[in-house]
């Protein structure tokens, strides 16, 4: 059983949603991005999405988009996100860790050498958000055949026709896009959520976490009544942001006061149901 796997299976026991948390590797730097992620799983995240840092994000708004560019300023690179999940491993083996972007990295990088490399380094997942099911070969079949679960995004738009290609190979989890257009542009509606859950449901027995227009405590908790995981990047990258307008270079207050954003919507995600 993969840790994925394990960590909703435990969360299923306890009628808990899973609290999906999403920062960018190396966002401001290699050495704060590291700092905070440790601090993730204290705070309440169950699953760790890290963003591979890239200059042409075309699924990102503005905050993850200056993510990207800020961890790019700071020297971070696909290998440096690798090393920074492989330094997290030291001291946590259980936390499930996700990468989350786009192929071209990937493709750079060459695929053979990142999906062993993923491996080494501990990473659990992927997300690759502009490879469709049609290029499975590419990336997803030879990932899973390594042992790494491979998470397809599924969204309002994906109808009953396009969906059974969709969860092919998808492992680990489903992520249905709450809303049309880019992260964090939209507030996503509960019942038409819960709706879309239950037909996905109907298809899969993975479990389906919701995300891209979550932002606040409240609205976190209306997902987590309906969905068997909620996703946050938007709201704790531009939490990010804030603290380091106020603090300047990344300092304790820098992941204080991000820390302090991520426990809130942990929070709402843990109590939702009871």
């Amino acid at each position: 059983m993969s840790r994925i796997e394990k960590r909703f299976t435990a969360l299923s026991e306890k009628n808990q949603s899973a609290f999906i948390s999403f920062v960018m590797g190396g966002d401001p730097n290699y050495d704060a991005s590291l700092d905070l992620i440790k601090a993730l799983p204290k705070a309440g995240v169950d699953i760790i999405e890290i963003g591979m840092p890239f200059t042409d994000p075309m699924a990102d708004g503005p905050a993850i988009q200056l993510a990207g560019t800020r961890a790019i300023k700071g020297g971070q690179t696909l290998k440096k996100t690798l090393d920074l999940v492989a330094a997290f491993r030291k001291a946590d083996d259980e936390t499930p860790v996700v990468l989350m972007g786009y192929y071209n990295p990937i493709f750079n990088h060459g695929v053979e050498a990142f999906i062993a490399d993923a491996k080494a380094s501990g990473i659990d997942g992927l997300i690759v958000v502009d490879l469709p099911p049609e290029e499975d070969d590419e990336l997803c079949v030879p990932a899973r055949a390594a042992g790494l679960d491979f998470i397809r995004l599924a969204t309002p738009t994906t109808d009953e026709k396009r969906l059974p290609k969709v969860l092919e190979n998808n492992s680990g989890f489903v992520y249905y896009v709450s809303i049309t257009g880019i992260t964090g542009a939209a507030t996503p509606d509960g019942e038409t959520v819960g709706k879309a859950v239950a037909a996905i449901k109907e298809k899969t027995d993975l479990p389906v976490a919701v995300g891209f227009g979550v932002s606040t405590p409240d609205q976190a908790a209306e997902i987590a009544k309906v969905a068997d995981g909620v996703v946050v990047g938007s709201a704790i990258v531009r939490a990010m942001a804030d603290a380091l307008t106020v603090a300047g270079p990344p300092k304790k207050s820098f992941q204080k006061d991000t820390i302090s954003t991520v426990k809130k919507l942990a929070n709402a995600t843990k109590r939702a149901r009871k």
